[in-house]
């Protein structure tokens, strides 16, 4: 059942699930979660429909409704969550993955994530070892909208963009949904319609060459910054003015100018999370905690720390006042919130960046491998016992520190990749370190 991953269910629809097991799914959730009604969202995708009627046939078959709220992005599934005083909810979606994958993201009371810990596991093994026996009354289907509340939330962070040259990659995907109504017509927009096959590139911005085509328009169009979601707007990327991406754990930093200003508290970043990001965030009066990657982790932390906000290498960024949850629509207002700030001193959005950067970094590199635990164990052999280690985090991998750089490394949650991020200095000192790792890496290839 090679679906059922560690923060949700997703893999090529028709090989690694398909719609009998999408049913089994929902005849077993409501009692999984011990809810009359499961709240039901989709994206675009060409298999979304079919997983949606299969999904119901299951929700209903166990006797429990589906309050369908119809197209939407996931986060849009959270706030329904909430808003609707919902325990079960389900955003059929591969967020970023390229058309032929699909999935299923579980929430339960409160948007609680289900995740590998919290009730997904109990789910896979229902799936694959119970029988179905229908028992009650059928349920029902119940046309249930919050596009319009949605809305209307997300506008209490709306700014003035009066004075701002803003221009978006909407990816064809669910951002669609939302963008135009919330940012307005006059700004430029790429990729505005839906296409569940994503023609003009995959809709995973954290992949930069999937930002070119907005990083020309940018640079063409003279705008004050660039903004690009990924298909299921959880997550949300930053192109500045001089057409640069902006890799998304400073950009933590930036929602930190905002937040902080306001409010002194505790700041949640994952393990990735270049030290330009923390001491930016500490030099503002945050406390910063470090934690697991994954939003099925990051929301139970959040709530646990009583954080404010946080944020991930990957480009989610959750919110206190959005149910502990991310939203890629939440984090491009607030960012746009500073920006306007920045154009009102004359000040640009690169010139922030820039301020916040102190090291060299070489963002996440990915190693096809087949040993990657022998990997991990050897770079630990190599680096963990040492006597200048300043901090060693173990979890998710681990994150070994020293003085003047530090590295983490962890096994891929969802594909078969060792990850290593590496930070230094200096650019000599990172070139160096990142040659060392990577040598050991490879030696077990």
């Amino acid at each position: 059942m090679g679906a059922f991953k560690a923060y949700d269910i997703r893999g090529i629809y028709n090989k690694d699930f398909d719609k009998h097991t999408v049913y089994k799914i929902g005849f077993f959730l409501p009692q999984l979660l011990n809810s009359d009604h499961v709240i039901v969202g989709r994206d675009v995708r060409a298999s979304s429909d079919e997983i949606f009627l299969s999904l119901c046939e299951g929700i209903t078959d166990s006797g429990a409704d589906v309050w369908d709220i119809g197209l939407a992005t996931t986060p849009m599934v959270y706030f329904a969550t909430v808003y609707l005083k919902g325990d079960a909810s389900v955003q059929i979606t591969a967020s970023h993955n390229p058309a032929k994958y699909n999935g299923l993201k579980i929430s339960k009371t409160g948007a609680l994530p289900v995740g590998e810990n919290s009730g997904l596991k109990e789910l896979e093994k229902l799936v694959t070892t119970s029988e179905v026996l229908i028992t009650k009354e059928k349920g029902k289907v119940v046309e249930t909208p919050v596009k319009n509340d949605y809305l209307s939330y997300l506008k209490q962070y709306l700014p003035d963009l009066t004075d701002l040259n803003i221009s978006f990659d909407l990816s064809h995907g669910m951002a669609n949904l939302l963008a135009k109504e919330l940012f307005g017509e006059e700004h430029f927009y790429l990729y505005d319609h839906f296409d569940g096959s994503f023609p003009a590139h995959e809709p995973n911005p954290l992949e930069v060459e999937n930002c070119e085509d907005l990083m020309r328009a940018v640079k063409a169009r003279k705008s004050d910054i660039g903004i690009i979601f990924d298909g299921d707007a959880d997550r949300v990327m930053f192109i500045d003015e001089k057409g640069r991406f902006i890799q998304p754990d400073y950009v933590t930093a930036v929602l930190g100018k905002y937040y902080l200003e306001k409010e002194k508290g505790n700041v949640l970043v994952d393990i990735r999370t270049s030290r330009s990001t923390s001491e930016y965030l500490e030099k503002l009066g945050a406390k910063v905690t470090t934690w697991k990657v994954g939003h099925a982790f990051a929301k139970v932390k959040l709530r646990e720390i009583k954080g404010i906000f946080g944020g991930e290498l990957a480009g989610h960024y959750y919110f206190r006042d959005f149910n502990h949850c991310d939203s890629g629509m939440v984090a491009a207002l607030v960012v746009l919130q500073v920006m306007v700030g920045l154009k009102r001193e004359g000040k640009t959005f690169s010139s922030l960046i820039d301020s916040i950067i102190a090291y060299s970094n070489s963002g996440e590199k990915n190693f096809k491998l087949e040993q990657k635990d022998e990997a991990m164990q050897s770079l630990y052999e190599t680096y963990g016992k040492r006597d200048d280690v300043k901090a060693l985090y173990d979890f998710d991998g681990y994150r070994i520190e020293f003085d003047s750089w530090w590295f983490n490394v962890r096994k891929s949650n969802t594909e078969p990749y060792l990850r290593l991020v590496v930070e230094a200095k200096t650019d000599r000192e990172l070139n160096e370190k990142l040659e060392e790792l990577s040598s050991i890496i490879k030696s077990f290839n």
